[in-house]
């Protein structure tokens, strides 16, 4: 288990919300402006909870010093798989463009899928946790309901393929202001992105892919879906020219451990991760 250590802003909170319990308790009068106080700290908190802020926490969201041979790499992920139509046709584009990404699947889909799972360990990939049901609701759940879904996922994940994930990426990349802790206890880092496409709401891929590219660099994290939705899948419209962009370019497409340098995790569910919560090669914010 690492150790948890709050950023200054959650460590204002926890203080301010000790005073303001005191100040009931002994002066019940000043409760209306406790109250006005409380409700700033919330509206505080709220901001932290946007997807590539670190104000509640290390976030990574690009890698600044990669790992030696990983200096022109771009992280490619995926998310909300795996799908048994869809990801095989991303892996074989991968395949064929000598590209690697990293896999932040659903629990249970994995559960259904070892098979597919296992492809995607055996072709050089990364699988990382993406919870294990994907509720919308998760970042307003309390610590111990996140702590049992994230678990569940990393049981699910690593008995299907052998290998527990490294990382985390919340449902919609909103995090809980009581999330770090719950990372800390599974050994889990969270992950949001450089820049995403929203190619699961999207239906122009020309817009996806201008989304992907703007200022593109080494050590930008993408967020693509490799999943269907309403029947169409994005991701395959845009990925064949996003490859080619990056082979033009002179950039490698890696997963974040390849990035990192980490060497993967057994398949001890929950096993603790460097304790050390933001690592030396990866950078919160940009």
């Amino acid at each position: 288990m690492a150790k948890w250590s709050p950023t200054p802003v959650v460590k204002a909170s926890i203080c301010l919300h000790a005073a303001a319990l005191g100040i009931v308790v002994t002066e019940p009068a000043g409760l209306p402006g406790v109250t006005g106080l409380i409700a700033a700290n919330h509206a505080v908190l709220a901001c932290g909870m946007w997807p590539r802020s670190a104000m509640l926490g290390c976030n990574l969201t690009r890698v600044t010093r990669p790992a030696p041979g990983a200096a022109d790499s771009v992280v490619l992920t995926f998310d909300d798989g795996p799908d048994p139509e869809v990801t095989p046709r991303v892996l074989d584009l991968l395949d064929r463009n000598a590209a690697k990404a990293s896999f932040f699947v659903i629990g249970q889909r994995a559960a259904r899928q070892p098979q597919l799972l296992r492809e995607i360990v055996a072709r050089g990939h990364s699988v990382e946790n993406h919870t294990h049901r994907h509720p919308l609701s998760f970042a307003g759940w309390l610590p111990g309901a996140m702590l049992r879904e994230l678990r569940r996922a990393q049981e699910a994940i690593a008995g299907a393929c052998g290998q527990a994930p490294q990382y985390f990426r919340a449902p919609a990349g909103l995090r809980s202001p009581l999330l770090d802790p719950v990372l800390a206890v599974t050994g889990l880092r969270l992950v949001s992105w450089t820049r995403r496409g929203y190619d699961a709401v999207s239906s122009c891929p020309d817009r996806v892919y201008r989304r992907m590219t703007r200022n593109l660099c080494a050590g930008d994290i993408l967020l693509l879906h490799d999943r269907a939705t309403a029947g169409r899948c994005m991701a395959l419209q845009v990925l064949p020219r996003l490859l080619a962009r990056f082979a033009a370019e002179g950039l490698s497409a890696a997963s974040l451990r390849m990035a990192l340098g980490e060497p993967p995790r057994g398949a001890t569910a929950g096993q603790a991760a460097d304790p050390a919560c933001q690592p030396p090669a990866a950078h919160a914010s940009r």
